[in-house]
Formats: structure tokens, C-alpha cells, sequence
């Protein structure tokens, strides 16, 4: 069922605390964790503790959170000191755009330039 934690979900071992990862920050509703395939010096993803396959499966249901992930993005950037230099948000949705968890999250990206359009 939406919302709730799925057994197969790496982020929802990972919310559980069953899996380890370098957890940057925490609130109610998000967790921040280091990417442990990082594709920038600081590389961030931040996911709700509930789960939902996607960022607009997310939105839709739950836009609060949704709003939530936005705004921990930002506080990230400025824990990782990149919001000067500039940092990237991205939501991949489906096997075509990069997804591989199936859970909703976002990367945020910072510390080099980040070129247009991305590769």
C-alpha cells in the first residue's frame, strides 16, 4: 500500500535503520543520506519516510512532504556550503530517466559546475 514501508525497498532498510548509510540530516518526515555513488563532491539524496514509488506519486498523495523534500534540499545545499557556487535538485521517475530505488527521493548535487543539459 502507498505510504507505508515496503520490505523490497532499500530506502524504506534504510529509514528503518536495517541498512546503514551516512545519514547528513533527519527530520519527521525526510532523511538525508549520502549517495554511496556519488556523481559530484556533494552528493546528497533526500527521501521521505514514507514510501511512494515516485516524486509525483508523492505530490499527489502527500504534497506536504513532497514540499518538505524541496526544502530539506535546500538546507542540505547549505550545510554542504554549496549554495554559493550553486547546487542541482534532480528527481529521476522511471528506468528511462535513472531510477533504480523505487522510492521517492531527490539527488542534490553541488561543489563543481554543474553544465547544461545534463549527460
Amino acid at each position: 500500500m502507498a505510504g507505508e514501508p515496503q520490505a523490497d525497498c532499500l530506502f524504506c532498510k534504510i529509514v528503518a535503520g536495517d541498512v546503514p548509510a551516512t545519514v547528513v540530516r533527519e527530520t519527521p518526515t525526510t532523511v538525508a543520506f549520502r549517495d554511496i555513488n556519488p556523481q559530484a563532491p556533494s552528493h546528497v539524496l533526500v527521501i521521505p519516510r514514507v514510501h511512494y514509488p515516485d516524486a509525483t506519486s508523492l505530490a499527489t498523495a502527500e504534497p506536504q512532504i513532497a514540499a518538505d523534500i524541496l526544502r530539506e534540499a535546500g538546507e542540505v545545499a547549505a550545510q554542504e556550503k554549496t549554495e554559493g557556487t550553486g547546487y542541482r535538485v534532480v528527481f529521476n521517475t522511471g528506468t528511462g530517466a535513472g531510477q533504480t530505488v523505487f522510492h521517492a527521493h531527490a539527488h542534490v548535487l553541488g561543489g563543481r559546475g554543474l553544465n547544461w543539459p545534463p549527460g
